[in-house]
């Protein structure tokens, strides 16, 4: 199983024919990318081609997926192999339970108290 620290990513929405992609990136170097396929389409196995993994997805899953990257601080790709009994994606770090309505609940605090 490889598990890769993403740092970069970006967003391949084009206008033709090719599907919307979330390209990954370490190091500055490219690492794989998120491949969104139409809904209800049979999606292609993950692969590794030339060193990067190709992960695929339904296009449904993929405001999802970019929420990941919007509101997490730290994600990573995971790629244990292509067929079946392999599981693949990306994968936050370890979180306290509840951090975010804590975090949430104490800017709603320091606002009220900062209002004259």
């Amino acid at each position: 199983m490889a598990l890769t620290q993403i740092d970069k990513f970006e967003v391949m929405y084009s206008a033709n024919t090719f599907p919307p992609r979330i390209w990954l990136w370490n190091a500055n170097n490219p690492i794989g990318q998120l491949i969104f396929m139409p809904d209800g389409s049979a999606l292609p196995q993950d692969s590794m081609v030339n060193g990067q993994v190709n992960l695929y997805y339904h296009l449904e899953n993929f405001q999802n997926v970019i929420d990941l990257f919007i509101n997490e601080s730290s994600l990573s790709l995971l790629f244990s192999g292509s067929g079946g009994g392999n599981e693949n994606g990306i994968l936050t770090t370890q979180d306290v339970v509840g951090v975010g309505e804590r975090e949430a609940a104490a800017g709603a605090v320091t606002q009220t108290a900062s209002k004259p």
